[in-house]
């Protein structure tokens, strides 16, 4: 008799369980729509992020720039490879110079965006922060 109470109260729950994702996913619709095309470009959201934008450039750059004690820093990775190329470990070497090669790629990517950022920062200010009014 117990296990046949658990098992009925074990039924009841799943059932319980499916019955809410289902009902869920129904008033959801299912799936979002891929077919709806965006009716903004999204300058006042961008305009609002622009200083945490700001802020997380900078600590990216200032970590890739920093020296051989800063996790992260080129410097380390490139001090990882000397210590792989001079313990003759060649596959670790490979696989760190790279790591090494796309960290240094980085580096103008993020300076591009920060200038980017500048111009996006300064459209802002002389169109009320995108918005529309």
């Amino acid at each position: 008799m117990r296990i046949a109470r658990t098992a009925a109260l074990a039924l009841t729950s799943v059932t319980a369980l499916l019955t809410a994702a289902a009902g869920t996913a129904f008033a959801g619709g299912g799936t979002s729509s891929p077919d709806t095309a965006p009716t903004g470009d999204g300058a006042q959201a961008l305009c609002k992020r622009v200083p945490k934008i700001e802020k997380r450039l900078e600590r990216a750059l200032d970590r890739l720039e920093g020296d051989a004690t800063q996790r992260g820093s080129i410097a380390r990775l490139a001090k990882r490879v000397e210590n792989a190329k001079a313990a003759g470990h060649t596959e670790i070497e490979t696989f760190l110079n790279d790591k090494l090669t796309f960290r240094r790629s980085l580096v103008p990517t993020l300076e591009k965006r920060q200038k980017e950022l500048t111009a996006v920062k300064t459209w802002c200010k002389a169109n009320n922060n995108g918005s529309e009014k």
